[in-house]
C-alpha cells in the first residue's frame, strides 16, 4: 500500500473495499523502491540483449526508453494503489510522468532525426567514398593463376567434409556438432577453412563445460583433406557462441567492451594453431547511425578468454577477416549508386552499378581477398568488371572486364556436364593465358567436388571440364588454341609452364578406357597421388609393371588425389 500523489495517508483495505487512513509510505520510499526494481529489470535486460552503451547505435536509445518506461510503470503502479479516486490517480500521473515522458519523447526524436540526417540524399558523396579503390588493368595486374593459392571448395562442401570427419570420431560426434559458418583463412601458406564445434544441446554443455570444446577442424581447400586438431586435455575452447552465462562469447565481449559496436565475429587460428575469435569493431562515419566502417578488432583467446583490442592499422598479419563480405559489398554498392549523386541513382541511373549476388575468396600475399563481380543496375546478364578487396586492410582494386556474369558462367559449366546433374560453385575470376576465366568446382548432390570447370568470360560458350585442375586447365588452353584465341605455341607454353617431376617405384597400376582412350593410373611409393596419363601421350605406359622405376612430370602445384601427368619416363625395370 502506497501514499497518494498528494501526501495523504490513504491506504486501500481490500477486505473492506474502501480506503483507510492508518499509516503512510513516504514518496521518497516509493521512489527508492521503484529505482531499485527498475535497476534490476534493466540489468536483466542488458544481460540478455547486450546492447552497446554507445549513443551512436539505435539499440542504446531503445534501451534508455525501455528503462524509463519500466521505471514509470513501477512508480505509477505503487503510487496508484494509494489514490482514493480515479481523478486523484490521473492528476498524480500528470505530475509524475512529465520527466519520464519527456525523456522517452527525446529518445524517439533522436532516433528519427538520426535516421534522417544520415540519409544518402544528404550525404551521397560521403557514402560513395566509403570504399576507396584503385582501377587496374586485368591482363597486366592479375598474374597468371597459381593453383596452389586457389580454393577448390566452397563453404557448403567444406562443412559436409568436416561433418563427415566428425562422424568418424565417437568421442566427439555424440557430444558436439560442426557449426556451418566456417571461415576461409590462410594457414601456413595454404588456403583452408576452419570450423568450430558447438555443444549438441544444454545437457551436453553441462557435461562438458568444465573442460570446454576439445577440438576444431581444418579443411584443406585444395586437397580436400580434413584434420581434427585436438587441444590439450582440460584446455578446450571455453568461450564460444554455444556457451552459456558469462562464457557466452557475445556476453564476454560486451562485458569487456561495453561501448564497442561489434560487427561480424569470425573463428580463426594463428600460425601456431591457437584458436581465436576475431570481433570487428565498427564506427559510424555519417550522421549519427550511418556510414558503417571498421575502426579495429578485438582478438579473444577462445581458450582463456583473454581479449586485446587493435586499431585497424595494427591488426596482426595472421588475421585474415576483419571486413565482412557484406560490409565490403554494401560499401561498393554505395559507390556504384551514389558517385553521380543521389537523384541520379533514382532517375536516369547513368553509370550506376552494383555487385552481383555472390562472392568468393582468393588467397594472395598471405591475405584473403574477396572477389565479386560488378554489373549494371539494369539487371542484365553481363558484368562490366569485378573487384578484389583485402579483408584485413580493405585495400581494394577494380578491374574493368566486360563479359557474362557469374551465374551465366555457372549455368554454362553445368550444361557441359548435364548428364551428371552437378551443381557449380560460385566462380573465381582467374587469368588463364591472359584470358579472364571463370573457374569453379562441380559438386554432386552430397556436396562433394567431382569435377572442375573453366569458362571464358567473354565467350562463355567456351567451357572445359575435367576431374583434376591441371587437366581442366590443359583442356581449356587447348580449347582457346582451337578457337584461335591464343596460338598453339602459347598454349603449349601455358600447359607446361609449371611442371615438376616426381620419381619413384610403381606400387599400383590400373587402367580405364575413357572416351575411347586407354588411361593409366599410376601410384608411386614416394607419393600418395595417382598419376593419370593416356597411352596416346605415353606409349611406354602400356608395358609398365608394378616395381618399375619411373619419372613423371606434372603440374608442380597439383595436390589433388588424382593428378594429370604431362610425361612419363621409365628409368628401370622392377624385374
Amino acid at each position: 500500500m502506497l501514499n497518494d500523489p498528494f501526501g495523504k495517508n490513504a491506504w486501500f483495505d481490500f477486505k473492506k473495499g474502501e480506503p483507510t487512513f492508518t499509516g503512510t509510505e513516504p514518496k521518497a520510499k516509493t521512489l527508492i523502491i521503484s529505482l531499485i526494481l527498475t535497476a534490476l529489470i534493466a540489468a536483466l535486460y542488458f544481460y540478455i540483449s547486450l546492447p552497446a552503451l554507445n549513443p551512436r547505435t539505435q539499440e542504446f536509445w531503445t534501451f534508455v526508453m525501455i528503462v524509463f518506461a519500466v521505471f514509470t510503470g513501477i512508480y505509477l503502479f505503487r503510487r496508484g494503489l494509494k489514490a482514493r479516486t480515479a481523478g486523484e490517480f490521473l492528476q498524480g500521473c500528470r505530475k509524475d510522468c512529465i520527466v519520464p515522458a519527456a525523456v522517452i519523447l527525446a529518445c524517439v526524436v533522436i532516433m528519427f532525426a538520426g535516421g534522417v540526417i544520415g540519409h544518402p540524399l544528404l550525404h551521397a558523396g560521403a557514402y560513395s567514398r566509403l570504399l576507396p579503390f584503385e582501377t587496374g588493368d586485368f591482363s597486366s595486374d592479375v598474374e597468371e593463376s597459381d593453383f596452389s593459392r586457389i580454393p577448390m571448395l566452397d563453404s557448403a562442401s567444406s562443412n559436409t567434409l568436416a561433418t563427415r570427419k566428425l562422424g568418424e570420431l565417437r568421442d566427439l560426434v555424440s557430444q558436439f556438432e560442426v557449426d556451418p559458418d566456417s571461415a576461409q583463412i590462410n594457414y601456413r601458406g595454404k588456403p583452408v577453412r576452419v570450423s568450430y564445434l558447438n555443444y549438441g544441446d544444454i545437457i551436453k554443455w553441462w557435461n562438458n563445460r568444465a573442460s570446454g570444446i576439445p577440438a576444431y577442424i581444418i579443411t584443406d581447400m585444395q586437397s580436400q583433406a580434413v584434420s581434427v586438431v585436438r587441444l590439450e586435455s582440460g584446455n578446450g575452447i571455453k568461450y564460444s557462441p554455444s556457451e552459456h552465462f558469462n562464457r557466452y562469447l557475445y556476453r564476454h565481449l560486451r562485458f569487456s567492451y561495453p561501448t564497442a559496436i561489434f560487427g561480424e565475429v569470425n573463428f580463426e587460428i594463428d600460425e601456431e594453431g591457437k584458436p581465436y575469435w576475431i570481433a570487428s569493431v565498427e564506427k559510424k562515419t555519417i550522421g549519427l547511425f550511418d556510414g558503417t566502417d571498421i575502426r579495429g578488432a578485438v582478438l579473444v583467446n577462445a581458450v582463456t578468454g583473454e581479449t586485446e583490442y587493435y586499431d585497424i592499422e595494427s591488426v596482426p598479419q595472421w588475421v585474415d577477416r576483419v571486413y565482412s563480405s557484406n560490409l565490403v559489398m554494401t560499401q561498393y554498392n554505395y559507390y556504384g549508386l551514389y558517385h553521380n549523386g543521389f537523384i541520379n541513382s533514382i532517375f536516369g541511373q547513368q553509370d550506376c552499378t552494383i555487385v552481383t549476388q555472390g562472392y568468393n575468396y582468393l588467397a594472395m600475399n598471405d591475405d584473403v581477398w574477396l572477389y565479386t563481380g560488378v554489373t549494371s543496375v539494369g539487371g542484365d546478364e553481363s558484368n562490366v568488371g569485378f573487384i578484389l578487396v583485402n579483408q584485413r586492410t580493405k585495400e581494394a582494386k577494380y578491374y574493368s572486364c566486360a563479359g557474362a556474369e557469374e551465374y551465366s558462367g555457372m549455368a554454362s559449366a553445368e550444361g557441359a556436364v548435364q548428364q551428371y546433374s552437378y551443381a557449380a560453385t560460385f566462380p573465381l575470376l582467374l587469368n588463364i593465358s591472359g584470358q579472364p576465366t571463370y573457374f569453379m568446382a562441380l559438386k554432386d548432390n552430397s556436396q562433394l567436388v567431382k569435377m572442375y570447370a573453366m569458362v571464358n568470360v567473354r565467350e562463355y560458350q567456351l567451357v572445359a571440364t575435367a576431374a583434376t585442375v591441371s587437366q581442366c586447365q590443359e583442356n581449356y588452353v587447348n580449347l582457346l588454341a582451337q578457337q584461335g584465341i591464343i596460338g598453339n605455341a602459347e598454349a603449349a607454353a601455358a600447359i607446361h609452364a609449371d611442371l615438376g617431376t616426381v620419381e619413384g617405384k610403381v606400387v599400383d597400376l590400373r587402367s580405364a578406357v575413357i572416351d575411347g582412350n586407354t588411361v593409366y593410373y599410376i601410384k608411386l611409393d614416394e607419393d600418395n597421388r595417382y598419376f593419370t596419363i593416356s597411352a596416346a601421350d605415353a606409349p611406354m605406359a602400356v608395358i609398365l609393371d608394378v616395381g618399375d622405376r619411373v619419372e613423371i612430370s606434372c603440374a608442380a602445384n597439383d595436390n589433388n588425389a588424382i593428378a594429370a601427368a604431362a610425361s612419363l619416363t621409365v628409368l628401370g625395370s622392377g624385374g
